[in-house]
């Protein structure tokens, strides 16, 4: 089993590299593919500002995990939380015990590992968007743009559901504020 997977992944290794393409392209070649395109900000023909695209592609090139969005409070029950200033010690505890429990597995609380570290997210994303993806990954994953960039930069691997129930995932959310 384990052969066939590192077969795959060299397969799909050597199919990226094979598709990465453009490097060879001679500058009339490029040319040409910016006028072809009319939305390329490279076409001199090109009427739409080139401001927005610079925009986009700038917020692209940052990685969802790293990516701050304190608005979007994801999709889910939990649509208002409120945060104390001090730390919950007993939550918290109950919290720390949920997440060695169920979440381990994937999350390591200071690095990237199968999925995202938590330390800090709350200085990226709202409590409700993390505790909505803490109860409901699956739905988070279909209708919630930055958990479908998440599900991108980690290959694929959705965040499995735990069967965590709300105040579960406040605790967790105490936990993850003492790390």
């Amino acid at each position: 089993m384990k052969n066939y997977f590192k077969l795959g992944l060299l397969i799909l290794a050597v199919s990226l590299y094979s598709c990465g393409g453009g490097e060879g392209e001679t500058e009339g070649q490029k040319e040409e593919k910016a006028l072809v395109n009319p939305n390329n900000p490279n076409n001199p023909n090109n009427t739409a500002s080139s401001e927005s695209n610079e925009e986009e592609a700038a917020e692209e090139e940052i990685p969802a995990s790293q990516r701050v969005d304190l608005e979007n409070k994801g999709v889910g029950p939990v649509t208002d939380v409120t945060i104390p200033e001090t730390i919950d010690e007993e939550l918290a505890a109950k919290g720390q015990e949920v997440y060695e429990k169920n979440c381990t597995a994937c999350h390591k609380p200071d690095k990237k590992h199968i999925g995202p570290a938590p330390k800090d997210i709350l200085e990226r994303r709202t409590p409700e968007w993390v505790m909505n993806m803490i109860i409901n990954p699956d739905k988070m994953v279909q209708e919630d743009p930055l958990a479908k960039d998440l599900l991108i930069e980690f290959n694929g691997s959705p965040m499995s559901n735990q069967g965590i129930t709300e105040d579960e995932a406040r605790a967790i959310l105490e936990y993850i504020r003492t790390l």
